[in-house]
């Protein structure tokens, strides 16, 4: 919702994917988006599309175990195994990758669980921003989907702490069998 409102005060209409992608090369800095709006804005006429982000921003992959996470739980396997995999390759260890999945599935957990019961944010211990965002997650999953991938990252918890001799497979293996249960 910044990127658009941004594109919009520099009088400038942007593609869905050239947002999507703007989000991902810039991360969550308000500063750093609001200027490369700016930027693209100044440097090009007509729609921004997502040939121009990519030209601009496509090597400014920002890898964390929250996006890896955030890809996987809606079922984009590909871009969650390659942000994975650039995570791993820039030194992030697989232990807080896990932990990221653990936190994202929890999230979920809570919110459906709360479904019908009249709770707030405040009785689940989330920012209402976090359940508005899990309730459009859970759109995509069924209650047996979301039990299949928490039994995967606990498994895979285990295997990155000592229970398994592979710790990268073990959590690449995780991101896939939630990726794919997001999708059943």
């Amino acid at each position: 919702a910044f990127v658009a409102a941004e594109m919009r005060r520099v009088r400038r209409r942007a593609e869905p994917a050239a947002l999507r992608a703007l989000i991902e090369a810039c991360g969550s800095d308000l500063r750093e988006l609001a200027a490369a709006c700016q930027q693209l804005a100044a440097d090009s006429s007509g729609t921004v599309t997502l040939e121009l982000v990519t030209r601009y921003y496509g090597g400014r992959v920002e890898a964390t175990g929250f996006r890896v996470a955030d890809a996987a739980v809606e079922g984009r396997a590909g871009e969650a195994v390659a942000l994975l995999r650039h995570a791993l390759a820039t030194g992030t260890d697989p232990v807080p990758l896990v932990a990221a999945l653990a936190a994202k599935l929890r999230v979920l957990a809570k919110v459906a669980a709360a479904r019908g019961r009249g709770l707030d944010a405040s009785d689940l211990g989330l920012a209402p921003w976090q359940i508005d965002r899990a309730r459009r997650e859970l759109a995509h999953w069924q209650p047996e989907s979301l039990a299949a991938a928490i039994t995967a990252v606990a498994q895979a918890d285990a295997e990155v702490k000592g229970a398994g001799r592979d710790p990268v497979f073990a959590v690449e293996r995780a991101v896939l069998r939630v990726a794919g249960a997001a999708r059943s």
